[in-house]
């Protein structure tokens, strides 16, 4: 009886330490649904298919040579590999040429992260019979010990410079991990499994140093700290603490060592006097670690770093959700005119507080969330043509490769223009525009325990999930965000039993509804038996309101949207890459700028608000008529 008592004991030992068990770690607030849960519907599914049909799903054929580039195979980095010709204009750049070695992992992994989203809820058979092709060789690219990644043995994991060892693997893992979702293909798994394994064997926990870089420029370095990307996502898979665990020891790692970007090092954080300065991209896409490691040891340190962390990106935030960064934050306060945000930036920041909210349930961060993706990032997207803006200001007052008309000493700034690729730059903000539609659908709904389906962002969409072991599909039909109507169309065949929650949003004057509802968290709380065809609707009540940013202007907004004067411009075409893809400038046709009137009978109607303000150059009050923030290309928005 003893000897089966030990058995029992030991085993029950070794279950509780291949687990990762920590007691320590903080309690999520909600859980994920399995990527393509979620599907698009209406003008989102229409924006998706544009750019299927546009650049992000040919942008392998806009620059075939980065996108085909061997180098997570035949073309692995070695110690005699030179720098590669990316097609960029280096002129300006100080950050060293060690970078250009790794950035075509980057490129083409995030591209592929963004095709393979898109083209999964999009349903795209010709595209899905791509990604299937690409998934497979990436599987034999795998070395016997689990290794995938860009770099020969005899480099990987000796690391004493800039590398891309941790970050060329996180933009590639984060697209095998949605397509093993959509598939729950056991062959992928473990090869995903065997991969990270790979990482955790090489760079032991608590007895390596996998961000020990030297003292030059690391930003390849600093990029692996989302290497937690793929650590939290298999967590939210197997609830195995062992990767939650990893990922607190990195990112403890990363504060002890030096770091070009290092903002979000503890004890920078920690110090009241610190204010961000680095590389846009880095600060806001390393706020995911940081949550990652507070919530896997709910170390109250961590949890206060965290708090003052998300003040800072605040004040460094347009209130369009415009992430300051063109391309370094450089201690300023976000300004409408004078601080430009990357397209990286703002997928970045907004995946970070995805990330923040599925952890921490606050429907602030829905929000911003909402408010990053329905101005800024479809502000930095051309309306008419499939391309982007790298750099935009809230108030753009000319898009002709400069900062409106601002000179940049000792650099040849080409980044404040539309263009499918932006090769001349880097192309890593068209790769992530194509990532970031698919990373806002992924966190609409969310589950707050078995029978409590939450719906945090509000968009046309439909979720098929299971509840009490039953299937359920909710279809919301709305034009949202620019009406505020919503229809949720419930497919309930064997009548399971749950709560639904709606988040309502924070500029709501009223609630039209038949439904009997409470109200929770600043959500609406529908606890009925559905029936096996249901059916809720819901009107959210806005008016015009006035807000004010960090430097006292004036923005106008109705619901969710910010509204800007659209001004008039010329097209200029300039590089052509093929038929329909160009890069494109715009040039004024006036200069006219309007200041803010107390007496400005602001009033909404036919999806437009008309205002009274002073014309700068005749001082006479006008009337002017400003529409959606994100369907301008020039454009006053404050005031």
């Amino acid at each position: 009886m003893r000897k089966i008592f030990l058995t029992l004991l030991i085993l029950a030992s070794y279950i509780m330490n291949s687990q990762g068990q920590n007691s320590n770690k903080a309690v999520e607030k909600y859980e994920i649904l399995p990527f393509g849960s979620i599907k698009p519907s209406g003008w989102i599914k229409e924006q998706m298919q544009k750019d299927i049909d546009g650049f992000v799903g040919n942008l392998d054929k806009l620059v075939p040579d980065l996108i085909n580039d061997p180098i997570y195979s035949s073309g692995r980095l070695h110690k005699n590999s030179e720098v590669k010709d990316l097609g960029n204009n280096k002129e300006g750049d100080t950050e060293g040429s060690e970078q250009y070695k790794w950035w075509n992992s980057e490129t083409q992994s995030n591209w592929w992260d963004g095709y393979i989203r898109n083209v999964i809820l999009l349903n795209d058979k010709a595209g899905l019979k791509k990604v299937e092709n690409y998934i497979q060789e990436v599987l034999k690219t795998q070395d016997e010990d689990g290794y995938i990644g860009i770099y020969d043995k005899e480099l990987r994991y000796k690391f004493n410079s800039e590398n891309g060892e941790l970050w060329s693997k996180t933009t590639m893992y984060r697209g095998l991990l949605a397509y093993y979702q959509y598939t729950n293909d056991k062959k992928v798994w473990n090869v995903i499994v065997k991969a990270v394994d790979n990482v955790m064997t090489n760079y032991p926990i608590n007895n390596s140093s996998p961000y020990s870089s030297g003292k030059e420029f690391n930003g390849g370095v600093s990029h692996g700290l989302t290497f937690t990307d793929v650590l939290d996502k298999m967590y939210q898979i197997t609830g195995d603490t062992k990767y939650t665990n990893y990922a607190l020891f990195l990112f403890q790692d990363f504060s002890k060592t030096y770091q070009s970007e290092k903002d979000v090092q503890l004890e920078n954080i920690l110090n009241p006097n610190y204010k961000l300065q680095s590389h846009g991209v880095h600060t806001y896409e390393h706020l995911r670690p940081l949550i990652v490691a507070a919530y896997a040891s709910n170390n109250k340190e961590l949890q206060k770093a965290l708090e003052i962390y998300i003040q800072r990106i605040e004040k460094s935030t347009t209130l369009t959700g415009g992430a300051n960064g063109d391309e370094w934050i450089a201690e300023r306060i976000a300004d409408a005119s004078h601080t430009g945000y990357e397209y990286c930036s703002l997928h970045e920041l907004m995946d970070s507080y995805t990330v923040l909210l599925q952890k921490q349930g606050n429907p602030k961060t829905a929000e911003a969330i909402e408010t990053i993706f329905y101005n800024a990032a479809q502000g930095s997207r051309n309306p008419d043509h499939s391309c982007i803006a790298y750099l935009k200001t809230d108030n753009s007052f000319e898009m002709e490769g400069t900062k409106n008309g601002e000179v940049e000493p000792n650099r040849n700034q080409t980044r404040y223009k539309y263009s499918p690729a932006h090769q001349d730059v880097a192309v890593c903000c068209n790769p992530n525009a194509g990532r970031i539609t698919p990373y806002f659908l992924e966190k609409s709904w969310l589950k707050e325990s078995e029978n409590v389906l939450v719906n945090v962002l509000l968009l046309p969409n439909t979720v098929e999930t299971k509840i009490q072991n039953q299937t359920v599909k909710i279809e919301t039909i709305t034009e949202y965000p620019y009406q505020n109507k919503l229809t949720y169309k419930i497919s309930n065949p064997n009548y399971a039993q749950f709560i639904l929650k709606i988040r309502k949003p924070s500029w709501a004057i009223a609630t039209i509804t038949k439904e009997h509802y409470t109200i929770e968290n600043e959500f609406l709380v529908i606890n009925r038996p559905f029936a096996k065809e249901d059916t809720i609707e819901i009107e959210f009540k806005a008016k015009v309101q006035i807000k004010e940013d960090w430097n006292n202007e004036k923005y106008f907004s109705y619901g969710p949207l910010l509204y800007a004067k659209p001004i008039e411009a010329i097209e200029q075409k300039g590089k052509s890459y093929f038929t329909n893809f160009d890069d494109l400038t715009y040039k004024p046709k006036n200069n006219n700028r309007f200041k803010f009137v107390e007496d400005n009978h602001a009033s909404f109607s036919d999806s437009k608000i008309v205002i009274k303000a002073k014309n700068r150059t005749t001082n006479q009050i006008e009337s002017i008529t400003l529409i959606p923030f994100g369907k301008t290309i020039l454009r006053q928005v404050s005031f």
